[in-house]
């Protein structure tokens, strides 16, 4: 199914604002990433997507796949460290869940498909102290809402929204255990993952370009647990 044009626009706009949004968060990453890595987490990120607003510029009539393939192959080129190939390598693997266009089934299978290359490329799981923390529970969340509870896709991602909201709070106190974070040891503990954060900041922007394209209002009061919960699933 052909993406319409008012799908590619809302896309290419969330990726515009997310774009936006970390550039003027470009500092408060800098400062998280100097805490527990390589202070170059907020730099690193606006860099990329503002590379890839460039070549959105000559993506007028793609389709949603190619959109979302398009930011990840620019953010391997144009991000460096391990940051590059993460965001970007999942965001190209997860693209081709949208090659039947944008609906809750192919959203909800992007968001699985992102969330298992994060996973195998980062080699973390939930309580590493690593985005994984932040997007485990805001797919799972946004998964159970969609098949299991019935809601539309735009209460599915405010819910998801406030899932990963509670996962990036849910990596200060841990330990790292994955990354340069690692290295730290103990010291890594009371600081806040700046991937999760980064994760935090687009899954943000994403929700408010959905609710203005659709004039919904959401209540970001998910029932998610306080922490991921690894058996959200067999629920």
């Amino acid at each position: 199914m052909p993406t319409s044009d008012t799908e590619r626009d809302a896309l290419v706009d969330a990726v515009r604002a997310i774009a936006v949004r970390l550039e003027a968060e470009k500092s408060h990453l800098t400062d998280l990433d100097s805490a527990i890595g390589d202070a170059d987490h907020g730099a690193n990120m606006d860099r990329g997507f503002q590379a890839v607003l460039e070549q959105l510029e000559r993506k007028d009539d793609a389709e949603a796949a190619d959109i979302v393939k398009t930011v990840g192959t620019t953010l391997i080129s144009e991000v460096g460290g391990a940051a590059g190939p993460l965001y970007g390598g999942s965001f190209m693997y997860a693209s081709e869940e949208l090659q039947d266009g944008i609906t809750a089934e192919s959203t909800v299978a992007f968001a699985e498909a992102y969330l298992e290359k994060v996973e195998d490329r980062g080699g973390a799981t939930v309580g590493n102290k690593t985005m994984v923390d932040a997007l485990t529970p805001a797919v799972q969340t946004y998964k159970k809402s969609i098949e299991q509870d019935d809601l539309s896709p735009l209460t599915a991602l405010a819910k998801a929204v406030d899932a990963c909201r509670r996962g990036v709070e849910f990596t200060v106190p841990l330990k790292a255990t994955k990354g340069r974070a690692s290295y730290l040891g103990w010291r890594s503990v009371g600081h806040q993952d700046p991937g999760a954060t980064s994760t935090l900041f687009m899954l943000e922007e994403i929700l408010q370009t959905a609710e203005d394209y659709t004039a919904g209002e959401t209540e970001q009061d998910a029932t998610s647990p306080t922490v991921p919960d690894a058996d959200a699933e067999e629920e």
